[in-house]
């Protein structure tokens, strides 16, 4: 079976198709056409742009996909339908409807999730991205509780309005990870871990934000290595706290951020049985969508929801 997937959640446009053959899968392509250049002079996705750039892209990178993958037949489409921005999804979705195809609906961050293609249950996963911050208990696959998310800006958003205000550029979180590797030795600079003594599992990251912006220390690579340490000081221990009352030795980490050459090598450190993708995997792909839609049934009357809860 082919299933052809398409992810237009934020502002790249994706599209990969995945060959699954008795509990194994072939990747016979994945593009992805990025848009971050067109939208670095405004410091974010610009979401109207944005869905100009899909319907323009989709057709193009769709070509590419199939030319790479030698031209297979197609047995199902799979498709982004939340969450994310709203025009974006719209934008992937109308498309995958003049396919012909049979339509499975993914929800984006159970991609995320599936990516690392887990076999271990019950586990722990931490999605980490530019919009979204969420602590998930994984009992099996398609059986998830949320057991802690953010309560304002994600972790990604934090770094990207960090970077903006320390003037690095878009998008913020690779800016700050090569600029913090500059500084050498300890920061004078102590910024708060926002939550991280709480007995919850949520997350805060705007109080960051703000911190940065009243600083007084002008070394940018200082503060880009302590606000990159004060997150992930927090991602770790409010996931490690989570593993631990629910007696899970297992976690798995996908997101945008989770790229983070940083992050992971204190996670690896603090958890024996780390599951992670390929960097490439890391970041939005449809790669992942597919993955995540081998386990669903097509559906009709489909729309997008751009507030879609994976529970």
């Amino acid at each position: 079976m082919n299933i052809l997937a398409i992810e237009t959640s934020c502002d790249d446009t994706c599209i990969a198709i995945i060959n699954f053959s008795k509990n194994k899968h072939k990747v016979l392509s994945s593009i992805v056409s990025s848009q971050v250049e067109l939208h670095r002079k405004y410091g974010g996705v610009y979401p109207a742009l944005a869905k100009r750039e899909h319907e323009k892209n989709l057709p193009l990178v769709l070509e590419k996909a199939l030319k790479k993958a030698k031209y297979p037949k197609i047995d199902k489409v799979a498709v982004t339908i939340g969450p994310g921005l709203d025009p974006c999804l719209w934008a992937g979705v109308n498309f995958a409807k003049t396919l012909d195809c049979p339509i499975i609906p993914v929800n984006h961050i159970e991609g995320h999730l599936l990516v690392n293609n887990p076999k271990k249950f019950p586990a722990m996963a931490l999605i980490v991205s530019g919009g979204h911050t969420q602590l998930i208990l994984v009992k099996a696959i398609g059986k998830y509780k949320i057991l802690g998310e953010t309560r304002d800006d994600a972790a990604g958003e934090c770094l990207d309005k960090v970077a903006r205000i320390l003037g690095l550029g878009y998008p913020g979180g690779e800016a700050i990870y090569k600029k913090a590797k500059l500084f050498k030795g300890k920061t004078t600079l102590s910024l708060p871990r926002p939550m991280i003594n709480q007995k919850n599992y949520d997350f805060s990251f705007s109080g960051l934000k703000t911190s940065v912006l009243y600083s007084k220390v002008e070394n940018k690579a200082e503060v880009c290595k302590e606000v990159q340490q004060a997150i992930i000081d927090v991602l770790i221990k409010k996931t490690i706290k989570a593993m631990k009352d629910y007696r899970i030795d297992t976690l798995i980490l996908g997101g945008g951020v989770s790229a983070n050459k940083e992050l992971r090598k204190q996670f690896k450190k603090q958890v024996k049985n780390l599951i992670v993708p390929d960097p490439k995997f890391s970041t939005d792909n449809a790669v992942m969508i597919a993955l995540a839609a081998y386990y669903k049934k097509p559906k009709k009357n489909i729309k997008p929801d751009a507030n879609l809860r994976i529970c």
